[in-house]
């Protein structure tokens, strides 16, 4: 049975990850704070940490580095890392925090179901789903124009 630890502020988001969990014999840890994810890997490994990016007290991409520089220098064993990302924008973090996979939100069942089931596997997964990137209209369309 696997052990996945949820990290997020929002009640919400930690309901949407329980809920995608709930079909499956998996034990689920949750925390509040960034800054509780080491303690709590430490006190009780699990295979897969699901980190929203946005936990008040010490960000998420903030957490993902803490976890991946304490792993590196073997003093907390080495975890997947599942980042919640807000936008677009955020898959940059994912990607310097060394993070396992990430989801945009808003959040689906299908993506995130998809996404434990890979990192918990020991693979990568990378939301398609922002892509691809808006299109600007060039020339004869007013600047900022969104292309079709």
């Amino acid at each position: 049975m696997p052990h996945i630890l949820v990290a997020s502020d929002s009640a919400a988001v930690r309901e949407d990850v329980k809920s995608v969990l709930s079909s499956h014999d998996t034990a689920v840890t949750e925390v509040t704070r960034g800054s509780a994810v080491a303690p709590a890997i430490r006190a009780s490994p699990p295979e897969l940490v699901v980190l929203d990016l946005q936990i008040g007290n010490m960000g998420g991409m903030a957490t993902c580095l803490d976890l991946r520089l304490e792993d590196s220098a073997g003093r907390l064993p080495h975890v997947g890392v599942l980042m919640l990302l807000d936008r677009r924008a955020d898959v940059f973090l994912a990607k310097r925090a060394a993070a396992d996979g990430w989801v945009v939100k808003p959040l689906d069942p299908l993506r995130l179901r998809r996404a434990i089931n890979e990192v918990l596997a020991g693979r990568s997964y990378q939301d398609a789903s922002y892509q691809p990137a808006p299109t600007f209209v060039g020339a004869g369309g007013a600047p900022g124009d969104r292309g079709v």
